[in-house]
């Protein structure tokens, strides 16, 4: 039950796009970082450990992504 592909000369209409993805260095996680000691309420402490555990991650990772994009969107 193969259907034939019925070819046609239409033109096709296509645009350029600006490329938007960052580079290589910018997707590195190499970035300088700066030990502090955080005082967090108990209920947001929970929230990220159970939220980084099921998704297997490290809950502190999670809050410096977190803390990274809301500076990352206050300075743009």
């Amino acid at each position: 039950m193969r259907n034939k592909i019925k070819y046609t000369n239409e033109t096709i209409k296509a645009k350029v796009i600006n490329d938007f993805l960052p580079s290589p260095e910018e997707l590195s996680l190499n970035e300088k970082k700066t030990k502090v000691t955080l005082t967090l309420s108990e209920k947001s402490l929970n929230f990220f450990k159970e939220t980084a555990k099921k998704q297997q991650a490290s809950y502190q990772l999670m809050i410096r992504r977190l803390l990274d994009y809301y500076v990352a969107n206050k300075t743009a």
